[in-house]
């Protein structure tokens, strides 16, 4: 904003100021902090008439090293009246700074109060001035500037403290030298005659070259005058290294293996910013010449596959003026593609003034499809390529949790019927290439889009999604579908030498709009897959409310298991084991639950659960502990010392890599004589694994332990197997006995596994036994041991000393 004043005071102070090289200023911050530039004022600092900068940043123009003190002066000046006079430099629009004088003094109201701030700032070296003219130079001896003169032979002959201070020579030791010598030896004659031919014709002088130390560069302004001529000097090394670290950055860009590309700062609309640069990789990478991009969208690399999302974070970040980084697909002029880490910035100048945009892409080809092959590896079962546990895992998650599409469907549990006698019979090979015609088959009996995974084994599932695209009732495809699957994996199946049957069993539940977890889908699905398999295999079952509480009493029931064998709720009975006279010959130890509001819960419930929850370990190892115990609390009696007692191990704590140590330091602590320990191994054992079996059986026979197979008969028992195992004693499953008298199929059974016993040289013993009748049946086969009862319940160990007590009497009293 201009001052005002009446037409013959403005041409009388105009002309004034442009001589006196002086402008106005006043700041008035009553009214709301107006500052009024004079327009010589505005032509000292190079800006148009009627300019001034905003009240709140009235020092804006100060050199930064100056303006802090500025700022503090002007704001003593306009709040408390202080005046002042100071020497600063001002930064022109160009760059270059000029030296000036700044006066400021308050004006006050006839109260004395602050109304506003006044003053004037003069130009120290006017720039306006004819050159060689003595205000000129006077004006230069202390514009802060370096200034020397010389005479017409180039030699100094006046040198201000500046010029001394850059030349590194005081003025006694400079004048009379010539000022080209100043300067490396090899520039110093063309300076000669650079000089003389400035002064000859009376025309300015101006070089950059490097000082005679080697270490500086001067920017050299001469000016003729009547004696010869003045010099301005200035120290411009920092330009020159920025230079030449431009250059130095311009040629190590163009040879990047990175990809580079410089473009306009806008437009952002079509066809967006255009390119100014590429380096040479962005040739070699593309196949693109620079001629045919320069003045071009890079767009021009984008291609069918190339990511929208990608581009919209692009331009997002772009119109924010903000840096953004993205992997991206591009192509090269041959139609290939290529995939980028591009890293885009933008790029400013000194006013903050967005220029360009600097984009940076490394060729990640390679990495990306490590990554692509990484992920199928993680994603997918590279048996048979199907999705694996977690994509479907990933899959049923956005199926039921993705609020934007709620959906309805199925999921399915197909597992194979009987697959591991073919593993076994056939070998794992054959059974590789079954699960991968499998996955053939069920691939075609589903749609587009839904989803075949396996799980790991024999186990596959299928989910069937009610998409938009595909509209489904979610119950009559899961029948259609599952009707497919039992014909196409029922059909036979082609393998190398041999023609195999296989069936399956399919569990079903339906889903709605996130009425259920993921984990409990695959637990309803799996408990229905279970319930198709008792029902005889070859079958579907959808999952009903009936299964889930069936399953909500196991989870009760392991509860309470728990909380049973933290406080001790689990005893021990023991069921006498008699001969054939009827004497003691040892003892079955049982383990017992009594619950506070169960009351008695039967082994046969409570024992597999104990099994699926692992607690059977612990369990077991106390069980294996009291057992120990109680033989060394007998074997301190005559009477009782020939008792051994039978323990039952299951599956799962026979399998534990430390069962064999553990019977060990029971034995070892306790004392006793290893074999009236005896061990109670179930069928279930020989179904799989029976090498490790057979390897441990074989550690704990070289211990001394006995070992018995109970329940023989009903389970997986096999000849081929039998004969390999260390066993001391069979036992005749007690549903043979049940029925000994009245069914030739059990007689039968009974008669086999005696005979089968003798034959291999091992004990045979009954349980079951309740009737006299049962037992002579028995003794007449050569079965001599029993347990059941015809000679007494299981009893607690208070009440089983007694009842030895009262058979020892008897035996004792003369018939």
């Amino acid at each position: 904003m201009r001052l005002t004043e009446s037409a013959p005071q403005a041409s009388a102070v105009h002309m004034l100021e442009r001589a006196a090289c002086i402008g106005v200023w006043r700041l008035q911050p009553a009214t709301g902090g107006q500052l009024s530039w004079s327009q010589q004022l505005a032509a000292i600092h190079g800006q148009p008439d009627g300019y001034a900068p905003p009240a709140d940043d009235a020092c804006r123009h100060y050199a930064p090293d100056y303006r802090p003190r500025m700022e503090q002066l002007l704001r003593a000046c306009a709040e408390e009246g202080a005046p002042f006079d100071e020497e600063a430099q001002i930064v022109l629009p160009d760059g270059r700074r000029a030296w000036v004088r700044s006066l400021g003094e308050a004006v006050r109201d006839e109260d004395g109060h602050i109304v506003a701030a006044q003053g004037a700032v003069q130009e120290i070296a006017p720039r306006g001035l004819r050159p060689g003219t003595l205000l000129r130079m006077g004006a230069a001896l202390g514009s802060g500037e370096a200034f020397v003169t010389v005479d017409a032979d180039g030699q100094y002959s006046f040198l201000n403290e500046h010029a001394e201070r850059l030349l590194g020579a005081p003025t006694q030791q400079l004048l009379g030298r010539r000022f080209w010598n100043s300067f490396q030896k090899t520039v110093r004659l063309r300076l000669e005659e650079q000089f003389r031919s400035a002064c000859s014709r009376g025309v300015k002088l101006e070089f950059e070259e490097l000082d005679a130390r080697l270490s500086h560069w001067f920017e050299v302004r001469g000016f003729p005058f009547g004696g010869g001529m003045a010099l301005h000097l200035r120290d411009v090394t920092s330009r020159r290294k920025a230079q030449e670290q431009l250059r130095l950055l311009e040629g190590s860009i163009a040879r990047l293996n990175d990809v580079v590309i410089i473009t306009e700062a806008g437009p952002f609309s079509e066809p967006g910013p255009r390119i100014v640069f590429v380096n040479d990789a962005f040739e070699r990478r593309t196949g693109y010449t620079r001629d045919e991009v320069i003045g071009r969208s890079p767009r021009l690399l984008q291609g069918p596959n190339t990511q929208r999302a990608s581009l919209d974070r692009i331009r997002a970040a772009m119109e924010e003026w903000r840096p953004a980084r993205v992997d991206l697909v591009n192509y090269k002029k041959n139609g290939e593609p290529f995939w980028v880490d591009l890293d885009v910035s933008p790029v400013w100048d000194r006013e903050r003034k967005l220029t360009h945009w600097v984009a940076v892409g490394r060729d990640v080809t390679e990495r990306k499809l490590a990554e692509e092959k990484i992920q199928h590896l993680a994603f997918y079962d590279p048996l048979t390529k199907l999705p694996n546990r977690q994509l479907l895992m990933d899959r049923l998650h956005a199926a039921l949790n993705d609020p934007a599409r709620p959906r309805e469907g199925a999921l399915m549990f197909i597992d194979l019927d009987n697959f591991k006698v073919l593993n076994d019979t056939l070998g794992h090979q054959k059974g590789d290439l079954l699960l991968q015609l499998v996955a053939e088959r069920l691939r075609s009996c589903v749609a587009k889009g839904d989803t075949v995974a396996r799980l790991g084994g024999d186990e596959f599932v299928i989910l069937l999604e009610n998409r938009g695209d595909k509209p489904l009732d979610p119950a009559k495809g899961a029948h259609a579908v599952a009707d497919r699957i039992l014909a196409a994996l029922g059909e036979p199946y082609v393998l190398p030498g041999y023609l195999h049957h296989s069936t399956c069993s399919i569990g079903v539940t339906l889903f709605s709009r996130s009425d259920r977890t993921v984990s409990e889908l695959l637990k309803q699905a799996d408990l229905a897959m279970y319930q198709a398999k008792s029902s005889g295999r070859n079958t579907v079952c959808f999952f009903d409310p009936e299964m889930q509480a069936v399953v909500s009493a196991h989870a009760a029931l392991a509860a309470d298991m728990r909380q049973a064998w933290r406080e001790n709720q689990f005893r021990i009975d023991y069921q006498p084991q008699v001969d054939v006279e009827g004497r003691m010959i040892g003892v079955e130890a049982l383990l017992r639950w009594h619950h506070p509001q169960r009351g008695v819960v039967p082994p046969d419930q409570f024992i597999p659960a104990a099994e699926e929850t692992a607690l059977i370990i612990p369990i077991g190892r106390w069980v294996l502990d009291q057992a120990c115990a109680q033989i060394a609390a007998w074997e301190q009696r005559s009477d009782r010392a020939h008792l051994s007692i039978a323990v039952n191990v299951s599956v799962r704590q026979f399998r534990h890599p430390e069962f064999v140590d553990e019977v060990m330091q029971a034995i070892e602590q306790s004392g006793i004589q290893p074999h009236k320990l005896k061990l109670e191994l179930t069928e279930s054992l020989l179904a799989d694994g029976i090498d490790v079996t057979i390897a441990k059986m074989g550690s704990l026979k070289e211990m001394g332990v006995a070992l018995s197979l109970d329940d023989f008969g009903i389970g997986y028992s096999s000849l081929s197997y039998l004969k390999r195992l260390p066993l001391d004693q069979l036992k005749i499953d007690r549903e043979f006995v049940k029925d000994i008298l009245t069914d030739a199929n059990d007689a039968a059974i009974a008669r086999t596994v005696i005979g089968l016993a003798h034959s291999l040289n091992l004990d045979v013993i009954a349980e079951g036994v309740e009737t006299p009748e049962q037992r002579d049946f028995l003794a007449r086969q050569g079965c001599l041991s029993y347990q059941g009862y015809l000679f007494s319940r299981p009893l607690p160990i208070a009440e089983l000393e007694a009842f030895m007590d009262r058979l020892a009497s008897a035996e004792a009293t003369p018939a």
